[in-house]
This record gives structure tokens, C-alpha cells and sequence, in this order.
């Protein structure tokens, strides 16, 4: 009869996340895996199977924790261009405050994995979608209060503004925040 579980599997998703996060999937081994979450590697893997199982349910909380973010900031009572440029601040806030600068977690797997393995290609470009959907949706909306252009295309607009987030969390990793900001505010100024 096996033995009950003894830790929160969210909990030990968030620690391996963060693990993955600052070392990358390659660079994280099955030791560092244990010893971030506490557990043992016989009870690691009997609960998640692999390495790579933990590091997919890595990737769908961080992307869970994305979209309630976005979410979060999105939605402020506040004009668009106030919302989206909080929602930018906050990510690049949050790369500057961690001891180590280290970017998106996605924007890392991609990097590192993307172009070897398809399937987390289709997981990067999921999360990406959902950034792109809140954007877009936060865009659409300004266009109906009347605080955006009416010219303006919400979905390609979203589209650059994630290719600016990529950028920005690429450069969070060895800017400070003042360029970081202007980058910002210019990415903005077509609103």
C-alpha cells in the first residue's frame, strides 16, 4: 500500500518553477530539483513522474500566474495606456527586485527549448496567446471608452506590445529601470 502524500503539489510546482526559472531545464538537475522542494528525488519523481513532467506543470502554473496578473492590472479603473503601462512596470519591477535577474520564465524556455522540441513551442505560444488576448481585450475597450485611437488594431497592437515584453524582460536582465521606462512609455506612445 503506498504512503500518503506528504507535501502540496502546488507548493512543490512553485518551488521546481523556481528552480527552472533561474537555472534553465538543462541546467537544473534532478539534486537541484530536491533540494529546492524538500522532498527526496524517489518521491519527486514518484509523484511527477519525470523531470519534464515537473518542468510542464512548471510552465502551466507560471503561465496560471500570468494570466492573473495580466488580469490583475488589466482591469484597474484606469485609462488604457495607465493600465498597460502598469501591467509593463510591474513585470520589469518585479525582474529588478529578485536577487538574480532572470528574466520570464518563458521567454527562457523559448530560448533554450523552443526550436528543439515542439511541444513546448506550442506551451510558450500558448502563454504568449493569453498575454496577447488580455492586451488585446484592454485595447478593444479603450477603443470604446474612447481612450485609444480608433485606428488603432487592438490584436496587432497586442501582438507588438508582446514583442516588447519579450524585449523588456531580455533587457531587465542588464538595464535599469529608467531606459526600461522609456522603452516603455515610446512602446506606448501609439496608443
Amino acid at each position: 500500500m503506498a504512503r500518503p502524500r506528504k507535501f502540496d503539489d502546488d507548493e512543490v510546482i512553485d518551488r521546481a518553477m523556481d528552480a527552472f526559472w533561474t537555472n534553465g531545464y538543462f541546467n537544473t538537475s534532478p539534486a537541484q530539483l530536491a533540494a529546492a522542494t524538500g522532498i527526496g528525488k524517489g518521491s519527486l519523481y514518484n509523484a511527477f513522474t519525470s523531470k519534464r513532467d515537473l518542468f510542464d506543470r512548471a510552465l502551466t502554473r507560471y503561465d496560471m500566474l500570468g494570466v492573473e496578473f495580466a488580469e490583475q492590472h488589466l482591469s484597474k479603473p484606469v485609462g488604457t495606456r495607465e493600465a498597460i503601462a502598469g501591467f509593463l512596470r510591474s513585470l520589469i519591477e518585479a525582474d529588478l527586485a529578485g536577487p538574480v535577474r532572470r528574466g520570464c520564465l518563458a521567454v527562457n524556455t523559448s530560448v533554450e527549448l523552443a526550436g528543439q522540441d515542439p511541444e513546448i513551442q506550442r506551451a510558450v505560444q500558448r502563454m504568449q496567446e493569453h498575454t496577447i488576448t488580455a492586451l488585446a481585450d484592454r485595447i478593444a475597450r479603450g477603443r470604446r471608452d474612447g481612450d485609444v485611437d480608433p485606428d488603432v488594431d487592438p490584436r496587432a497592437y497586442a501582438e507588438f506590445l508582446m514583442n516588447t515584453i519579450v524585449g523588456l524582460r531580455v533587457m531587465a536582465k542588464t538595464n535599469d529601470a529608467p531606459m526600461l521606462h522609456r522603452i516603455i512609455d515610446s512602446a506606448l506612445a501609439g496608443l
